[in-house]
């Protein structure tokens, strides 16, 4: 079987988010071309203690991609801790994220791009609760499966890209293996402690990329805990074709981009919430 290796360790620093004072944000694809994290194209680490008062964030567009959530620490109200939400965006759809109470979370925001036949796909929304993961929970380690397989469990999310989306915790000198396709690409991000691969060590705070791999069937990834970690892995099916991105839209073309917003400022996109229900599961 084809071992996987680090190709590269980046690390982002943090800055001021978008939701001002009390919102840290690194931005962990900061500087990598698309090229090379195909077909992720956005990856967000959000940490917020927000003091409450006049409402920050609201509702917005998005078109041509998915969004990827991943409560880390919610407020076990609207953001349950563990919980994972899949928002395919598709032609278009509009949600609403207004924060005005006291909040403190810790979220992973990752944009995933749909393939070019699936791109206006209607919206679909998914979304996971951590009692629902499909865990494997022992005295060395835990791996919660969100989407795509580990270790003999499977997510039931269903995927317009097929995605390995895995969090692990393991104790220090802890052995895992995770099988993955030959053909995803990916990273593995880690939140806490440190973990080897091969000859590289990726520490808190760092995003280890996988190697490409032109082969067929699956591949493997040995992890190896040098201190108690946590960290998560992202994996997907590359679509190997340039995609135009601006503000909330993908699309293959600019004239996809200038359509997308003049449907959104006519009034032709639907919101998440008026979805019907054979779009949105929830498990």
């Amino acid at each position: 079987m084809t071992q996987r290796a680090i190709s590269k360790i980046t690390q982002s620093g943090w800055h001021q988010g978008f939701l001002g004072t009390g919102h840290s944000a690194s931005a962990v694809f900061e500087g990598t071309p698309y090229r090379n994290s195909d077909p992720f194209i956005l990856f967000m680490d959000d940490k917020l203690n927000l003091p409450g008062g006049e409402p920050v964030g609201g509702a917005h567009p998005h078109a041509g991609f998915e969004t990827l959530t991943l409560v880390l620490k919610g407020n076990e109200k609207n953001w349950k801790t563990g919980s994972f939400e899949l928002m395919t965006a598709g032609k278009g759809i509009i949600h609403t994220e207004e924060i005005s109470s006291e909040q403190n979370l810790h979220i992973l925001q990752v944009w995933l791009v749909l393939p070019p036949e699936k791109r206006w796909t209607e919206p679909f929304w998914q979304k996971i609760f951590l009692e629902n993961v499909p865990t494997i929970k022992k005295e060395q380690y835990e791996i919660r499966v969100y989407s795509g397989s580990s270790n003999g469990l499977t997510s039931p999310l269903m995927n317009y890209t097929p995605l390995t989306l895995v969090d692990f915790k393991m104790k220090v000198n802890q052995n895992i293996t995770q099988e993955i396709p030959a053909v995803q690409n990916g990273l593995i991000y880690v939140l806490e402690g440190s973990i080897q691969i091969g000859d590289k060590t990726i520490k808190a705070g760092q995003a280890g990329w996988l190697n490409k791999s032109s082969e067929k069937g699956a591949s493997e990834i040995n992890l190896q805990s040098l201190e108690e970690a946590h960290f998560v892995l992202f994996a997907a099916h590359s679509h190997n074709v340039p995609v135009v991105s601006h503000g909330p839209f993908i699309g293959d073309t600019d004239a996809d981009i200038s359509r997308l917003y003049r449907e959104y400022r006519n009034g032709e996109m639907s919101h998440l919430d008026n979805l019907p229900e054979k779009q949105r599961i929830s498990y």
